[in-house]
């Protein structure tokens, strides 16, 4: 089964992990995987350093239709069983020459369709609309929750046969980085500075909370810093929330190290990462109810949960998180959450479920001849 991935190549977050580890897991498992990427950026450069088979396509417009030809041909003549898309541009361009191809296609939805392109005016509500067009006409969708695929299937009307639900997993370590003391309760937030990700909630979350043992790591950069900066200057918040800006996975786990609690405020997600990586060092996790957070989360005894888009309830989750530090449990919650996660979303099983899911498509492909 020789299989490719195709991605847009500037992605800098969760989608860029969710590839990179999956190919490496691939790598892992001798399985004939190889990723292209429509521009030499982010992601291309964190497949080749992991040693993954990548390939690019560069052209001076992220858009300029000449590549399809190209790609058409690549796939073509490379022999490919499997495409499996990721994102909204390598969406569109295999929608438009899936005729033209012997492999069967397939995208994973990473986030909400109905949001990625919210925020960029009507330009935007043209590449959601051609985003959506794009899904319905692929053999297979890989929706990262459940709740995605209910979105997928009600509101954008795809055919459920056709939607299957794989969840993230990561590569948990045999053995994570020591915990370090230290004084305080720190608490991080590891997310892109843009607004679905809740930042402001959580800021005046913290105010209203009013633990003036807390403090907040914020990691990441965007859009919104210097708007972020500006309400911690003016409701005296310095002392509690530091600004790290991006930081590489290393620095994270290290972070990580000293950290008590981490956080989660968004108004959306797919299944977060950042939340299993947190886990995976030993940290308690506090989430929005985003995505199949009861999956992540099933009860109190595994971490926090909040309704999303409140203040008052992610303070008073913070309010909890903070009394189970005081009384020194807050550390076998972590434990007992990263035992839980690394059983049941492991990179492994997230790739033995494609894996599956590939077969199958094959298999009906032959039952259709």
């Amino acid at each position: 089964m020789k299989i490719l991935h195709i991605n847009a190549g500037l992605e800098n977050g969760g989608g860029l992990y969710h590839i990179i580890q999956l190919l490496k897991e691939a790598k892992a498992q001798n399985a004939d995987f190889t990723l292209l990427t429509l521009a030499d950026g982010p992601v291309a450069q964190a497949a080749r350093e992991a040693g993954i088979k990548t390939e690019t396509f560069s052209k001076s417009s992220r858009y300029q239709l000449s590549i399809l030809k190209d790609l058409k041909n690549f796939i073509n003549q490379g022999g490919y069983d499997i495409v499996h898309t990721h994102g909204a541009r390598a969406n569109l361009f295999l929608s438009m020459i899936h005729r033209q191809i012997s492999a069967k296609w397939l995208v994973t939805v990473h986030s909400d369709p109905l949001k990625d392109f919210e925020s960029h005016g009507i330009i935007g509500k043209v590449f959601t609309r051609l985003n959506c067009r794009s899904l319905k006409k692929a053999d297979g969708i890989l929706a990262v929750t459940n709740r995605f695929k209910e979105q997928l299937i009600h509101d954008i009307r795809l055919n459920p046969k056709k939607i299957s639900t794989i969840y993230n997993g990561i590569a948990f370590t045999d053995n994570p980085l020591p915990k370090i003391n230290h004084e305080g309760f720190n608490i991080v937030n590891v997310a892109r500075l843009v607004p679905i990700k809740g930042h402001k909630l959580l800021l005046q979350a913290i105010k209203t909370a009013n633990i003036p043992q807390l403090k907040l790591h914020l990691v990441g950069d965007g859009p919104l810093e210097s708007e972020l900066k500006q309400y911690v200057f003016e409701n005296q918040l310095e002392n509690q929330v530091e600004f790290h800006g991006y930081l590489k996975q290393v620095q994270i786990n290290q972070l990580y190290q000293t950290a008590d609690l981490a956080v989660l405020t968004s108004y959306s997600e797919s299944f977060p990462l950042v939340m299993l990586e947190a886990a995976d060092a030993n940290v308690a996790i506090l989430s929005t109810k985003v995505g199949d957070y009861q999956v992540m989360i099933p009860t109190e005894e595994y971490g926090f949960t909040a309704e999303i888009g409140s203040v008052e309830s992610i303070a008073s989750q913070l309010q909890a998180a903070y009394q189970k530090h005081v009384e020194q449990v807050l550390p076998s919650i972590a434990q007992r959450e990263r035992t839980y996660l690394s059983t049941n979303f492991s990179i492994e099983n997230q790739f033995n479920s494609i894996m599956k899911i590939y077969q199958q498509q094959l298999e009906g492909c032959k039952n259709d001849l």
